[in-house]
């Protein structure tokens, strides 16, 4: 459900008053006896865990394809099956075309399955990004094989018809992929760590001199080639967060295997965490590495070091930064 104002700007010269529809009518104040109602619109969330004994599986749903359901008239959820092969970037929507009007919905991913489920928190979830109030996920990498599960909810059970598409944007379901043009755009979307991947900076607790972050950007990618390391480090240097990195005039490279020392020995373990949660072999992943270092004072000297690390086969750009204080 939309949560936002619509501002209309309009030119404010008594002349243009009549193109705005002139001055604003104003609203009379409440007289005694009044009530005064505001409305709040509401989200649809995740189905509440655990969902395993309650959500219909209304069916399956393969990459390049569409199914339909209906909402009857009660707030709830359905789920379909998606298989995929390793390393699937799809697009899920639940589309304007073939979803009656008035139909606010919520979408989720969760998986790939296994023996205790498809699991309680979703991989990729969004609320209204589509048209209207319907639902959208332009990316969804996953890396993974297996079954996974998309869930469908709406807060208002109209008795309408829903659309649910499975469009392939990139990876393993792109058939018969080309070589990637010169002039191809590297796009790189943000998204939050996942739980295991996260407890990987436990290191953090170590030492108070020295800290470190990791951020994770999906890229969809259609191609048989990859990006280059350097259109990665491009874009993430553009970010205003980093451009204190950008004065470095020699920055370092490393395979992946070779970047493991220039890591904090706290966060080894990190290392190869990434690779095996984003099911990466490592064999054409790729580091850049930026380094600065600059003075708060006496005693005040830092070192910073910032790792953009390309991931091919997983359409994954980590950036790894590690930070260092005087004390």
């Amino acid at each position: 459900m939309k949560r936002g104002t619509a501002v209309v700007l309009c030119m404010s010269a008594v002349g243009l008053m009549g193109a705005c529809g002139g001055p604003p009518e104003q609203t009379p104040a409440p007289e005694a006896g009044d009530t005064v109602t505001t409305a709040t619109q509401q989200l649809v969330p995740a189905p509440p865990a655990p969902f395993d004994s309650f959500l219909y599986i209304a069916g399956n749903l393969s990459v390049g394809s569409a199914v339909t359901g209906n909402t009857g008239v009660t707030a709830n959820y359905e789920g379909y099956k998606l298989t995929v092969a390793a390393h699937t970037q799809v697009a899920l929507e639940v589309t304007h075309l073939g979803t009656g009007m008035g139909v606010d919905t919520g979408l989720y991913v969760y998986g790939p399955k296994t023996q205790y489920g498809w699991g309680f928190m979703p991989r990729y979830g969004d609320d209204d990004s589509g048209y209207g109030e319907l639902s959208k996920l332009p990316l969804a990498t996953l890396n993974q094989p297996g079954e996974y599960l998309v869930v469908v909810g709406w807060s208002n059970g109209l008795a309408k018809n829903y659309r649910l598409q499975a469009s392939c944007v990139g990876g393993a379901c792109v058939p018969n992929p080309t070589p990637a043009p010169a002039n191809a755009p590297l796009t790189l979307v943000a998204f939050p760590l996942d739980g295991e991947v996260n407890a990987g900076l436990s290191g953090n607790w170590y030492r108070e001199d020295q800290y470190s972050f990791l951020d994770r950007y999906d890229f969809a990618w259609p191609y048989s080639t990859p990006p280059s390391l350097d259109a990665a480090a491009a874009v993430i240097l553009a970010r205003s967060e980093y451009r204190g990195y950008r004065n470095d005039p020699s920055p370092d490279t490393y395979t992946y295997a070779d970047f493991l020392p220039h890591m904090y020995s706290q966060f080894h373990p990190l290392h190869q965490l990434i690779l095996d949660h984003y099911g990466e072999s490592g064999a054409n992943a790729q580091v850049k590495s930026y380094f600065r270092e600059f003075s708060t004072g006496p005693n005040g000297d830092n070192w910073r070091t910032l790792n953009i690390i390309l991931l091919p086969e997983s359409r994954h750009v980590m950036v790894y930064e590690q930070t260092a204080h005087e004390i």
